[in-house]
């Protein structure tokens, strides 16, 4: 499927999104207070989903403003956190504000965007020397690698698209930083890496592969036969799995440079 359609699957379940994905570490918003220039930062959020990411914000006492694709999403983030100021609409083509925020940052959200003008837009409504931080998650070798390396089989049965080679490890995840650099809009990117884990039981791994676009996507019939198929490997995994996530941050500062 496409990028476009994928990134519409999350808000058919929003208040399954909210109650099973991750938040990240809070160090992660202690060291971009550290590169910001102001205590008290205005930020414009793309993709907050439910408000995993801005929460820790808003309690920082940060300004949020926060760009949603997903009506039913951004419902769930404006109850979650009333503080914060969340708009309803697309990222790639919403009528940009001035540039006043300190901040742009997104969440494991900026790969649905598209890649043809998205740190332009970024930079857009940047103030000078404000930052952009993009935020993504890995999924890396680690805690419970049986079951990872097993529930391959799984993968290879019910689905045509398949990860082969296992989980890459946390230093095999690359500090990309191309296509911030070839804008000629930021100065030099800041990379900081937070590797961390979760026990999940059969239930709570199960509803987190429900929130997967890719798992959405499937027919029902091979979703349920690969929830099956993972469920077994767990209960022979003790009835729980820990999971090992790699967070990177890729921060940047807007050279203010005139925009096209």
């Amino acid at each position: 499927m496409s990028r476009e359609t994928l990134r519409l699957t999350f808000t058919e379940d929003a208040e399954l999104y909210d109650r099973v994905r991750p938040h990240y570490p809070p160090s992660l918003y202690d060291e971009l207070g550290e590169l910001l220039t102001v205590a008290k930062p205005r930020v414009l959020e793309i993709g907050p989903g439910t408000g995993q990411a801005t929460r820790p914000m808003i309690e920082r006492g940060w300004s949020v403003r926060a760009v949603e694709l997903g009506a039913e999403l951004a419902a769930v983030a404006q109850r979650n956190l009333p503080a914060a100021e969340i708009t309803v609409a697309d990222f790639d083509t919403w009528e940009l504000p001035e540039p006043t925020f300190d901040l742009v940052l997104s969440a494991t959200a900026f790969h649905w965007l598209d890649p043809e003008t998205r740190v332009r837009r970024c930079a857009q409504v940047l103030r000078p020397g404000g930052v952009l931080a993009v935020v993504s998650t890995h999924h890396v070798a680690g805690g419970s690698e049986q079951f990872f390396g097993d529930v391959q089989d799984c993968y290879d049965r019910f689905t045509d698209d398949p990860e082969k080679g296992g989980l890459p490890a946390e230093s095999a995840v690359p500090e990309d930083s191309t296509e911030i650099d070839a804008s000629g809009l930021f100065g030099p990117v800041t990379f900081r890496r937070y590797g961390w884990e979760v026990v999940y039981s059969a239930d709570e791994y199960l509803e987190l592969l429900a929130s997967y676009s890719g798992h959405r996507a499937l027919t029902a019939q091979r979703r349920d036969r690969l929830y099956g198929c993972v469920r077994a490997l767990i209960r022979a995994n003790g009835g729980a799995v820990t999971k090992r996530y790699l967070t990177q941050l890729s921060a940047a500062v807007s050279l203010n440079q005139p925009l096209a």
